[in-house]
């Protein structure tokens, strides 16, 4: 069956073609209809990287695949609202230091191709499938940098940057989360209680500007908007693979690299489609789309990296300490969100 190429934005949804309706928000969605070939996917990745994906899905499977559109955030709320009558099926985006303390809203499923995972990236926790290996990046238009030299973290302290830089609210990208845990660690030489001097002058250099998804950070960024961004590697690849005017710089201080996932969302009505889905993503065939044409790394130990992207043993990786993340995810955007409103 065809895809149906549209966008849902929350939390406004009008379903169309008669599949279902939708009514109001706080979990009083209606399915009008519900077979054996449905799937409903809430979804925060660009549209352009997931409908190759989501076609040969209902190629190979005869589905016929809804997908609901927004930030990771948005999503997360809609999710917990529905908990009582859950109407999507799968969850799909966000880091895992995003989802992890959301834990509880998703299913345990190991997926038939657990076996060929790589190490790093095994479902540990039975509900946290990983779906791709993405480290963030500095991502530059080079139209617009002229001279100015950045190789990383520090470089974006220059003031001739200020109010060039695209960066987005931590608290609703998760890419935008993983950057503030990438430079408390790396500007803090492993300590990220030592890193919060550079977030205050970085916030500085922002100039008042703090953008509201993923998107807009790349997207303004090869649009000649802002001269660098802090984004994520597939955001910034795709330009530089279709020609355009920029490059991506992964920082010099240490790159932290981690896996975002694909979830099945507690006792989703659909729940046999949810795990096909599940193992369609990480089989051989997908993991290999995604290398080959959506410009990201897999999570498989069978599937090459993809062409035209540094490989990672030249890349200064660094690792953050899950715990800790995990313990001051809120103490951690709070006192970012007091430190940016206290310099502008």
């Amino acid at each position: 069956m065809k895809f149906k190429k549209m966008l849902v934005v929350l939390p406004a949804l009008l379903m169309l073609g008669g599949a279902f309706v939708t009514c109001g928000w706080g979990g009083e969605k209606k399915m009008a209809e519900r077979d054996d070939k449905q799937l409903v996917i809430y979804c925060s990745h660009p549209r352009a990287f997931i409908n190759p994906l989501v076609e040969e899905f209902e190629k190979q499977r005869g589905m016929k695949v809804e997908v609901i559109a927004a930030g990771t955030g948005e999503l997360l709320k809609r999710v917990e609202s529905e908990k009582a009558n859950p109407f999507g099926d799968i969850f799909w985006g966000g880091s895992l230091n995003t989802m992890k303390p959301k834990a509880d809203l998703f299913e345990n499923y190991i997926s038939v191709n657990e076996g060929h995972i790589q190490a790093a990236f095994k479902n540990k926790e039975g509900s946290m499938t990983r779906f791709t290996d993405i480290p963030s990046v500095i991502m530059v238009n080079t139209n617009l940098l002229g001279d100015i030299k950045v190789e990383g973290y520090k470089d974006l302290l220059n003031l001739s940057l200020k109010g060039k830089i695209a960066f987005a609210d931590p608290s609703k990208s998760s890419s935008s989360y993983e950057h503030l845990i990438n430079m408390l660690y790396a500007m803090g030489s492993g300590d990220p209680d030592k890193g919060w001097d550079y977030v205050e002058n970085l916030s500085r250099n922002l100039d008042g500007k703090l953008l509201s998804g993923s998107s807009a950070v790349y997207m303004g960024v090869a649009d000649g908007e802002y001269a660098v961004g802090l984004t994520f590697e597939e955001g910034g690849a795709k330009y530089v693979a279709d020609g355009a005017p920029v490059k991506l710089v992964y920082m010099m201080e240490g790159v932290i690299s981690k896996p975002d996932g694909i979830y099945i969302i507690k006792n989703a009505k659909n729940m046999e489609n949810a795990k096909k889905f599940i193992d369609f993503i990480t089989s051989k065939d997908a993991q290999s789309i995604i290398t080959t044409q959506l410009h990201r790394r897999s999570v498989r130990d069978d599937v090459d990296p993809p062409v035209g992207l540094l490989p990672k043993d030249q890349i200064k990786i660094i690792d953050d300490e899950e715990q800790v993340v995990e313990k001051n995810k809120k103490a951690w955007l709070d006192k970012f969100k007091d430190i940016f409103t206290s310099v502008q």
